[in-house]
């Protein structure tokens, strides 16, 4: 193995978050074209040894993590003895966020049809969203955006990999049965 892919391993051993080919480049003094090579032939490597962990590319950088066969004993690892898990109300809160961002407290309260102030914190504290900006509107409200450890979460790159809305909707027929469902009698 070269001394460039042991540096890699050795830097991405110790980040506590994923870390931009760009920067590992600049640690090895190499171009980013060759960093992408060596994490896509060490990741290779490591799926082809069928190892307990795997290097992916999430939030825009590289990093390593359990490997997704072995969820469950992570689950029953990280779990045991805790109750961090999200409730129901902060995954949609969560959800609109990803998905409408920036979104305000008042425009996800609209959606959701309930006051959001308590949820919202509770994820802001967590770090899963972030002030992004503001309304240049009256009142000038905080926009909400999700952060790097969101999708770190979510072993997404960019959020442009959160997967389509359409995939949740149901289909005109659907619909239709609905409507027709809700009428009453007559």
């Amino acid at each position: 193995m070269s001394e460039d892919a042991r540096a890699v391993e050795a830097v991405l051993m110790v980040a506590e978050e994923p870390v931009p080919p760009g920067l590992l480049a600049e640690l090895l003094e190499v171009p980013v074209a060759r960093v992408e090579q060596l994490c896509g032939e060490l990741a290779a490597e490591y799926e082809s040894a069928g190892r307990g962990f795997v290097l992916v590319r999430v939030a825009g950088g590289y990093r390593y993590q359990s490997a997704p066969d072995l969820a469950s004993y992570i689950e029953r690892f990280v779990l045991e003895g805790q109750s961090a898990r999200l409730s129901a109300a902060a995954l949609e809160t969560l959800a609109i966020v990803a998905y409408k961002q920036p979104v305000s407290r008042a425009q996800v309260s609209a959606i959701r049809g309930v006051n959001v102030d308590g949820v919202v914190r509770t994820l802001c504290q967590r770090g899963y969203i972030e002030e992004v900006a503001r309304d240049p509107g009256p009142g000038q409200a905080v926009l909400y955006g999700t952060t790097n450890l969101f999708l770190e979460k979510l072993g997404l790159d960019t959020l442009e990999d959160l997967p389509p809305l359409t995939e949740f909707m149901p289909d005109a027929a659907a619909v239709d049965a609905l409507e027709q469902g809700l009428r009453p009698a007559g």
